[in-house]
């Protein structure tokens, strides 16, 4: 049994686990996937609890997603959130379709009655065939906030969908995040895996807060597996998001020989064995390896799933190469 574990976070690292799955299937191979979901994004708006992350995961691996936007459920309406707005409620600027707003209640409800976050996801993984299991990174709650050099502070969801990064970030902080805990199956899907992965999400506020987590770094470092991280910068520049504002905050330049280097050699106290970057960044690769990281130069332009497979394959690959010394 291939036990793959895979930390992730927004649309770039569901795109990834569906390579990955996609991948798996074709090889043939008995499998299990457990996914490490960021929740730094996850607010409550109107009442409702949101994540962000869990969602794009979920309906992703559902294939239930909106691909055309990014996010969401496809052929989704708005009419409840026409009807919030006429009433002032919500914000004007972030958008809850009709059929993610039942995920919202449904989850909302379950967390008023009691349950765990992660008592909620299972029951979210539950109502489709997945091919894959869904964990939060953790229990509590630690949302994302922005502190701008204006000396202000927002919620990372208005910063982001309101404002599309423009002001200016001093740092980003999850409150509380020190005394969080791994939620239930965490540690052990990772002590008990074949491969570790890291998705191309971003380094700052998708894969930050998921390794923040007390706990979850230090079982990273133990892990029997290959720990294997996918760039998420082509050529210097981001494939989507805006971890080229977040990066800077952290004093990391938006390259994938930077954002290598902030993970760092796990054999030298940092996290990763291998790291794939992309073709169009060659000239990086030997940089990395001097610092202790197997480097593998493969595609990483994920445009369908023949292209998000052969990146899945390519992850699983380095555990399977004979020549790894990891």
């Amino acid at each position: 049994m291939r036990r793959v574990v895979i930390l992730a976070g927004g649309v770039g690292g569901s795109r990834f686990t569906l390579g990955v799955r996609e991948a798996l299937r074709r090889r043939g191979e008995a499998h299990q996937i457990t996914v490490i979901a960021n929740t730094g994004d996850d607010l409550w708006l109107s009442g409702v609890r949101l994540q962000p992350d869990i969602d794009s995961l979920l309906y992703a691996l559902a294939g239930v997603n909106d691909t055309e936007r990014g996010w969401g459920r496809a052929g989704d309406t708005e009419r409840v959130n026409a009807e919030l707005q006429a009433w002032g409620g919500g914000w004007p600027w972030f958008t809850l379709g009709d059929l993610d707003l039942g995920t919202h209640l449904a989850r909302t409800g379950w967390l008023r009655d009691g349950a765990t976050v992660s008592e909620v996801v299972a029951r979210l993984n539950g109502r489709w065939d997945l091919g894959a299991r869904i964990l939060p990174m953790t229990d509590a709650e630690v949302d994302t906030i922005v502190h701008l050099r204006d000396g202000s502070r927002m919620h990372f969801q208005e910063w982001w969908t309101r404002h599309r990064a423009a002001r200016a970030p001093e740092r980003f902080v999850n409150p509380g995040i020190e005394q969080a805990h791994p939620a239930p199956g965490v540690l052990e899907a990772l002590a008990e895996a074949t491969d570790v992965l890291i998705a191309p999400s971003n380094p700052v506020v998708s894969l930050g807060p998921i390794l923040a987590v007390p706990g979850i770094r230090e079982a990273l470092a133990l892990a029997p597996a290959p720990v294997v991280g996918v760039s998420p910068v082509i050529g210097g520049a981001v494939v989507r998001g805006m971890a080229d504002v977040c990066l800077p905050t952290i004093g990391v330049e938006t390259s994938a020989a930077a954002i290598a280097g902030h993970y760092g050699a796990r054999d030298r106290g940092g996290l990763l064995d291998a790291w794939l970057m992309a073709e169009e960044d060659v000239a990086l690769a030997p940089g990395v390896a001097a610092g202790g990281i197997d480097v593998s130069v493969v595609p990483l332009w994920m445009r369908d799933a023949d292209t998000s497979a052969a990146l899945g394959n390519a992850a699983l690959s380095v555990r399977d190469d004979e020549g790894f010394a990891g």
